[in-house]
């Protein structure tokens, strides 16, 4: 994209973006993990508030591909605004391994602190044995504790893996105003009921008035294009050489 800069960057990742105008924003982030709930509801925030595209997340360490939606390449790791809303979202569409997730993190920490970032808000799925649709929630202090409890379940005891819970261990090291949000479900295959769930959290919370009726009615067509999404992205790591240095699954 012209007129591009490079925002921040690590020896293995980089964020590039156009400049941001936003002040103090408030920054979703929804990468996949159990249920692909983060990923579901970060894109269905960014489509029902017509976010614009405005850069990317890379590393040689993601698995080669490109994302294709109507016909147009995207990037697999993306960044969107809302200058009404005031609000970032970062969304990515392949699985951040762990060996990278730290670096990840840190980046686009960085980046947020640049952009005086008022609170983040770690979207994800928390496997359990019911079928509730429950949303959990955890915070990086007391206050932003107070700010959700009313709201969702406490996350009490327990452990954020993945991305999103470096990204949370980050906030907390640096006195960053964060929570996760993290939608229950009783499967490992995709599920928009969960991502509706904690949409309406959203919408409770940073009064916003997203339809989720869509996303529900849509929710078989869904778990069938991100489970071949997600086929397609296993099927390239393991025609990766040497496979053994970074494998995605298993």
């Amino acid at each position: 994209m012209p007129g591009d800069e490079k925002s921040q960057y690590g020896e293995n990742v980089t964020i590039i973006t156009k400049s941001v105008s936003l002040e103090n924003p408030i920054i979703f982030e929804g990468f996949p993990g159990i249920g692909l709930v983060g990923n579901i509801a970060s894109q269905h925030l960014i489509d029902e508030l017509d976010m614009e595209y405005i850069g990317s997340i890379e590393s040689k360490f993601f698995p080669p591909i490109a994302v294709l939606f109507n016909g147009i390449i995207n990037m697999p790791v993306r960044i969107y605004e809302s200058v009404e809303h005031n609000i970032l979202t970062v969304i990515s569409d392949i699985p951040i391994h762990p060996t990278i997730s730290y670096e990840v993190s840190k980046v686009l920490i960085d980046w947020a602190q640049s952009l005086n970032v008022k609170e983040i808000v770690s979207i994800a799925g928390i496997a359990t044995m019911s079928a509730e649709n429950k949303v959990f929630g955890a915070a990086t202090s007391d206050e932003m504790l107070e700010k959700i409890k009313e709201h969702v379940e406490v996350f009490q005891v327990g452990t954020i893996s993945g991305i999103s819970g470096s990204v949370m261990t980050e906030c907390y090291m640096r006195n960053i105003p964060a929570v996760s949000l993290l939608g229950e479900t009783n499967s490992p295959n995709p599920d928009p009921r969960a991502a509706a769930m904690v949409i309406t959290i959203l919408n409770n919370l940073y009064n916003l008035s997203i339809n989720t009726e869509n996303l529900l009615e849509q929710a078989e067509q869904i778990e069938l294009e991100l489970q071949k999404l997600a086929e397609q992205v296993r099927t390239s790591e393991e025609g990766e050489q040497p496979r053994r240095e970074f494998p995605m699954y298993g």
